[in-house]
């Protein structure tokens, strides 16, 4: 089997990068959340009030999903790799007509 320059996994610092981002994001929501949560507590009343509890949930719940994610592992390379070169064994196929027999 032959290897590619494809087959290498991304680098460290790449993956870490993007754990760090996804990190980010994901806090960024929960600030969000937490503003939400308050604005709505403040302004809805009566039957609308679940909005800021749903938010509250969301700004209290996020932070272990954003460090479980975080801590989780290298990320999977992309399937968007080539595949190693295997070369072809099917046999090809003999072309049709007229064949020369040698006589015994």
């Amino acid at each position: 089997m032959v290897y590619t320059v494809t087959d290498a996994r991304r680098p460290l610092s790449e993956d870490i990068g993007y754990r760090e981002r996804r990190y980010l994001l994901t806090m960024g929501v929960r600030a969000l959340c937490f503003l939400l949560s308050i604005i709505f507590a403040v302004t809805l009343h009566g039957a609308w009030r679940w909005l800021a509890i749903v938010a509250l949930l969301g700004a209290v719940l996020l932070p272990y999903v954003a460090v479980i994610f975080a801590n989780g592992g290298r990320e999977p390379d992309s399937a968007s790799r080539f595949t190693p070169y295997e070369p072809n064994t099917v046999d090809r196929k003999e072309i049709s007509g007229p064949r020369d027999e040698i006589g015994s």
